[in-house]
């Protein structure tokens, strides 16, 4: 089997595990210290691979646009969901929230970018929150939480997350359709440092444990999650099979369940297999024509 045909599912498989590598990183340093250093080695990577290449650099305005999504595509987003994984939410039940952004999009396409929604796409909007729904219950509902206190607010700034990285993907869309996506990542995780930095200073203690694990997680983190899984997505929009990869998008919340199970023992409870059934069903119906045009959210 050529790499053409390997490579969409290589791509998805490297995105999943995003989730894992949070909950692995929680264990040994706190999320936006972490996400602090994972910021800044891998902005000097793809400023490292740019000079190598030679790419070139985007105009002033075009370069603050890209500073300013970082914001929202990796920094906002990935500080409220490590955060929320480092607070209690399961990797698992994380990774099927992240179905939302795909129905977030389109849900707000109509009033920011003009998109107009199918009936089709309205049922699946609402089968994917009905999904979101059966798989957090258990979650709410457990004795130990029983105040919500504990379980709600990390469930929450989990789906503000999603919010933003809805929003950066439409900005995005809209204001960096050109230009080098290797300087465009670069200026993105600067901006994404930008933020996180502060958040580290401010609310942490900047503990990192340097533990083999979590060097390994940093690791995986740079190297296969912010340059191989953005390398592979540059290389498919070469190829041109970026909807191919889209189409594979579908089993990201079940893969998250299962390497979170393998991983960690979260359990592959009936709510968590029927709420995951449901959220693909409704991000399939949302997204079946205009797949391609969404970004998947990263961990």
């Amino acid at each position: 089997m050529s790499f053409d045909r390997l490579a969409p599912a290589v791509f998805v498989l490297l995105w999943s595990t995003g989730w894992v590598v949070a909950k692995y990183a929680s264990l040994h340093s706190e999320p936006f210290t972490f996400l602090s250093i994972r910021y800044a080695l891998s902005a000097a990577a793809f400023l490292a691979l740019c000079l190598v290449v030679q790419a070139q650099w985007p105009s002033r305005g075009t370069a603050l646009r890209a500073v300013y999504s970082g914001f929202f595509l990796h920094g906002f987003y990935l500080a409220g969901l490590w955060w929320a994984i480092a607070n209690g939410v399961p990797a698992g039940i994380s990774g099927i929230i992240a179905a939302l952004q795909p129905l977030l999009t389109a849900m707000a396409a109509p009033f920011l970018i003009g998109e107009r929604l199918q009936q089709a796409q309205k049922l699946g909007l609402a089968l994917g929150f009905i999904g979101i729904a059966i798989a957090i219950s258990p979650k709410l509902l457990d004795r130990a939480t029983a105040d919500l206190t504990h379980a709600a607010l990390p469930l929450a700034i989990n789906l503000v997350a999603m919010a933003s990285v809805t929003y950066g993907t439409l900005y995005q869309k809209k204001h960096l359709q050109s230009g080098d996506l290797r300087t465009i990542a670069t200026l993105q995780y600067i901006g994404a440092l930008i933020l996180t930095l502060p958040l580290s200073l401010i609310f942490e203690h900047q503990h990192f444990d340097g533990a083999a694990q979590a060097y390994g997680a940093l690791a995986w983190s740079v190297f296969g999650l912010s340059m191989g899984g953005v390398g592979l997505l540059l290389y498919l929009i070469r190829r041109g099979q970026v909807s191919r990869a889209a189409s594979l998008i579908y089993l990201m919340p079940p893969a998250v369940a299962l390497e979170a199970f393998i991983a960690f023992g979260e359990p592959l409870t009936l709510p968590l297999i029927v709420g995951t059934v449901v959220v693909v069903t409704g991000v399939y119906l949302t997204n079946r024509k205009a797949f391609s045009e969404h970004r998947p959210a990263e961990a």
